[in-house]
């Protein structure tokens, strides 16, 4: 999985778990939070961070915050969409796998992915 029209800018702060504002070449914005966590330990004031420009001209905002830079543990992925997205493309490239369905009802309860052989 590849990120693609990526940017760096400096987390200012966060008014509430589905905004931020950061700072991108000198102008503040106000991007979407992909993780609605708190992450109060990694989104701190001037650090880091990684934003991907969306391709969506209609939505609030421009950007999406992607990761952050954590001192002495290096960059940390905040979308939480990620994990799935990489495991399914993992799947995907598996001979044999004829079938895979994701967020799979098992009783009563899910499973992150079924797939068949």
């Amino acid at each position: 999985m590849k990120y693609q029209r990526m940017a760096p800018g400096i987390f200012l702060d966060r008014p509430n778990r589905f905004i931020a504002h950061v700072q991108i070449d000198g102008k503040e914005e106000t991007v979407h939070v992909k993780n609605t966590g708190r992450c109060r330990e990694l989104l701190l004031p001037g650090a880091q961070v990684m934003l991907q420009l969306s391709d969506n001209p209609n939505r609030k905002t421009a950007w999406d915050l992607i990761s952050v830079k954590k001192e002495g543990l290096g960059w940390v992925n905040m979308d939480s969409q990620a994990p799935n997205r990489v495991v399914r493309e993992f799947l995907e490239k598996q001979p044999g796998i004829t079938y895979i369905r994701p967020e799979y009802r098992y009783g009563d309860s899910r499973v992150d992915f079924y797939f068949e052989r």
